[in-house]
């Protein structure tokens, strides 16, 4: 049994630098608050990205889709983003075709979409199920801390610097509204 510890303690260091599959490293894991610790794989190449590195940011996440009536909230979202990330929000999309069937194409074509047709520079990450059963685990966490899960294309969830206070936004909110950004101001002017 004392020789099981000693290969655990001796394995633990090695595991937790290595990482693995959506595995947060120790020290990574005690700063990051318990709603980032999620890892999506990047829309433009798949690498995963761990959520934690937006520890203390303002977060602004929305689930888009291409072929939507609200897809021209891009162009809002992109200058929210560009406006404030010098004062910590960091902007991310997940495509999802949950609603309407209006995200069909892969991944590169979503990326070159977004990219060729609204100058995105945001982080965007893979399509994903962002409602039902099949909703992947940070948009349940969302909807469960807000009390409301999307309900179509370019919900919004505006998450503060703690990770803790979650707002939510319907589909209709329009990102490029002096009201909006006001909401973002007030999350951003707490440290």
């Amino acid at each position: 049994m004392s020789q099981r510890k000693s290969l655990v303690r001796c394995l633990a260091p090695l595991l937790l630098a290595w990482g693995g599959v959506g595995a947060i490293p120790a020290q990574a894991a005690t700063d990051c608050p318990a709603l980032l610790q999620h890892t999506f794989p990047r829309l433009q190449d798949e690498k995963p990205q761990n959520l934690c590195q937006y520890s203390g940011k303002v977060l602004l996440v929305v689930n888009t889709a291409s072929y939507c009536g609200f897809t021209g909230q891009y162009k809002g979202l992109e200058a929210l983003y560009d406006r404030y990330r010098g004062q910590g929000l960091v902007v991310l999309g997940f495509p999802s075709n949950d609603f309407g069937r209006q995200e069909p194409g892969s991944a590169q074509a979503i990326a070159d979409f977004c990219e060729n047709t609204f100058g995105v520079r945001f982080p965007m990450l893979s399509k994903t199920e962002v409602s039902g059963r099949g909703a992947n685990a940070f948009y349940k966490q969302l909807a469960q801390r807000t009390g409301e899960a999307p309900t179509w294309n370019f919900h919004k969830y505006l998450i503060d610097r703690q990770g803790q206070a979650v707002l939510s936004f319907a589909s209709a909110q329009d990102p490029a509204t002096p009201a909006f950004a006001q909401f973002i101001e007030k999350l951003l002017s707490k440290k």
